[in-house]
């Protein structure tokens, strides 16, 4: 390459980089709110990967074998906007124009499904970090079981972008030690070290050597580099991706809001440049004025390219698809049906009979336990893991082995004791495509994971989330294992589906439950405590759950003086005392009540006959905090549960004494009755 093709190359280069800068800065100008800085600091960063790596094809965002890439601090939206729309994704320049507004396809912050391109939902920082760890662990895991020698058709790349405020927030920390200890050697992120946050430099609050941290959790860590040293970048993606045993993290030196008169402040962190700044800006590194949104023809056709680059890319991998096809039929056969996300025929025979008539009681956890081995047997894709805790919520999958760094084929992920991480890891593992992920560990500590599983129900994501211990029936550890308040924490997010199923076959139709849910995450609780079969029958009437209440048992054809409305390990106190009743005389229904979610999401007729508006003597009962259950049994009904936190006894004591008992709900329904 002569000196003037340099040149040239040099010029279109910084072009591009500028056009990046300025749609930028035009869209936070328009939209009078966001976040400039991040944008033009780091465009040379993005630039550079994008234009130089990212194998991807804008015609085809879901193309299953392209790299993926996760913009950590979804505040510089506008950046990952603009390399959508010059590299030819379905992202027009009006959607740019439209950033912030009322249904456009540029939120203030990237949303998973909303835009075409964009991998996962960030904003809050550390979940990008944590998300694109499931994405390369997703990426391995399916690598080690399908691809054969000559025959590799799963191999790309996971990056990201990521920020000084992504790296202060706990959950990067506990990925990236997990990261390190997998040696995830495909995942590179490139750290935009541009020491400014919100209040000032990082110096007020982040001072660590970033380096040897990472160095210490197992990672390659690369830099500090010039961020505007195109060439330096350009090295040290390169030896990151020649690096295959270790993560890398690309320590890149950027100035935030570059070429603004506010560069370098944390002024230009989350405001827009002005008029005057943004003229001045666009003097200073030579953009006209007018139009705004300006794209030069030659930025145009040279980032267009992505397209050509990606369609050929994509052709030559279908055309390796097709020999591997040939090759190994059975296993194309597999990773095709993993890859589409749908379930294999007959995958859920079986479970209905796990549970005949006459099975001893048994823990939900148990019970759960004993269908997800049986699932796993046809459902490949079912892989997942604990945060240190699988011995207790019987989640692991025997004889499917371990995923560790020596032997990547396991089905069973060891998360350590990171939960938060372990959200946002399995949520990436989904976003990926090709596996259907869970996690595990005790209802208590869903608080650590409520920022991904948030994330999961905006992104309407297939994940699911096992919470064991799911009460003060798990005893003597005390209030602080016992979750009185998780219940209704989970309820309150929208689009996730929380089932506390009553025995060991409303277990089973919750796990079928959650396998059938594609728009969106589960939360399955479990018991510690044994529950007895809630009918004799042969099963058919727990697939009720489905439906998220149904009638359990009643006392006669005639309607029913009192409804008695169960949850979970609580069911069978409704159900006791619903015969009690009936022996004296009372008309009762029970009902049980696995799930708010889905109760709500029936027709209206179906709701009305499960609880019909006529009666209004209604008695919930619910090992848990009491608020809610007014949606159900009405400002004339009763609800049986905690009104505040338990304490360290045996289980059956702590029942007794908090007077969630079967004796309880029957003193509560014949109170409303006489009201009546």
């Amino acid at each position: 390459m002569n000196k003037a093709t340099v040149d040239d190359k040099s010029t279109l280069d910084q072009s591009s980089i500028n056009t990046l800068r300025f749609l930028a800065a035009d869209a936070v100008q328009k939209a009078k709110s966001g976040h400039p800085g991040t944008p033009m600091g780091a465009a040379p960063l993005a630039y550079t990967l994008w234009d130089r790596f990212l194998k991807h094809n804008p015609h085809n965002p879901s193309w299953p074998d392209r790299d993926r890439f996760v913009l950590s601090p979804g505040h510089a939206s506008t950046l990952l906007y603009g390399l959508l729309h010059l590299t030819g994704y379905d992202l027009p320049l009006e959607e740019l124009k439209n950033f912030r507004q009322w249904g456009s396809k540029t939120p203030g912050h990237p949303e998973y499904g909303e835009t075409p391109g964009v991998e996962v939902t960030t904003g809050p920082l550390g979940q990008g970090f944590a998300h694109a760890v499931g994405m390369a662990v997703a990426e391995r895991w399916l690598a080690d079981h399908y691809n054969r020698p000559g025959h590799e058709i799963i191999d790309h790349n996971t990056y990201a972008l990521v920020s000084d405020g992504d790296l202060q927030e706990g959950v990067a920390s506990e990925a990236a030690s997990l990261a390190g200890t997998l040696h995830l050697g495909k995942l590179i992120f490139l750290y935009d070290d541009n020491d400014i946050q919100i209040e000032g430099s990082t110096d007020i609050a982040f001072s660590e050597n970033v380096a040897r941290r990472f160095d210490a959790y197992g990672w390659q860590a690369l830099g500090p580099i010039d961020g505007n040293d195109l060439a330096a970048v350009e090295d040290a993606i390169r030896q990151a991706q020649a690096e295959t045993e270790r993560p890398s993290l690309i320590i890149c030196t950027t100035v935030i809001g570059f070429g603004s008169p506010q560069q370098g402040t944390a002024k230009v962190h989350g405001e827009p440049l002005g008029e005057a700044g943004l003229r001045a800006a666009k003097e200073g590194l030579g953009l006209p004025l007018q139009p705004t949104f300006y794209v030069p023809d030659a930025v145009k056709v040279h980032m267009g390219q992505a397209v050509v680059r990606g369609q050929a890319t994509e052709a030559d991998w279908q055309e390796r698809m097709t020999a591997y096809a040939t090759a190994y039929p059975t296993e194309a056969a597999e990773l095709a049906l993993q890859l589409s996300g749908k379930l294999p025929v007959d995958w859920d025979a079986g479970l209905a009979d796990l549970f005949p008539a006459g099975t001893p009681a048994m823990a939900s956890r148990q019970s759960s336990g004993e269908v997800l081995n049986a699932l796993v047997q046809r459902v490949h894709a079912l892989t997942g893991g604990s945060a240190d805790l699988a011995p207790s919520t019987k989640t692991h999958l025997a004889g499917y082995g371990d995923f560790g760094w020596d032997e990547y084929r396991g089905h069973n992920m060891h998360f350590g004791v990171r939960e938060h991480a372990m959200g946002a890891i399995v949520n990436g593992m989904a976003l990926h495509g090709g596996l259907i992920p869970y996690s595990a560990t005790f209802l208590q500590f869903a608080d650590y994971m409520r920022p991904p599983m948030r994330l999961a129900a905006l992104m309407g994501i297939r994940a699911i989330y096992v919470f064991t211990h799911d009460s003060i029936g798990l005893g003597e550890d005390g209030p602080t294992h016992q979750p009185v308040e998780h219940l209704l924490s989970l309820r309150a997010i929208p689009n996730l589906t929380v089932i506390r199923p009553g025995d060991a076959r409303e277990t089973a139709e919750a796990w079928r439950s959650a396998l059938l849910n594609t728009g969106g995450p589960t939360a399955l609780i479990f018991s510690r405590q044994a529950l007895p079969l809630l009918s004799s029958d042969d099963g058919v009437q727990a697939r009720g759950l489905h439906q998220g209440a149904y009638i359990l048992w009643q006392s006669s054809a005639a309607q029913p003086q009192v409804i008695l409305i169960g949850s979970g390990s609580e069911t069978q106190f409704a159900l006791e005392a619903g015969k009690a009743l009936a022996g004296a005389g009372v008309g009762v229904r029970v009902v049980s009540m696995p799930s708010w979610e889905l109760f709500d999401r029936q027709p209206d007729a179906y709701r009305e006959s499960v609880l019909p508006s006529t009666v209004r003597a209604r008695v919930a009962v619910e090992a848990a905090l009491e608020l809610g259950w007014e949606r159900y049994v009405g400002l004339d009904g009763a609800v049986i549960g905690m009104a505040g936190f338990g304490a360290s006894a045996p289980a059956s004591v702590l029942y007794e004494k908090f007077g969630i008992t079967t004796e309880a709900v029957v003193a509560a329904a014949r109170k409303l009755i006489e009201q009546k």
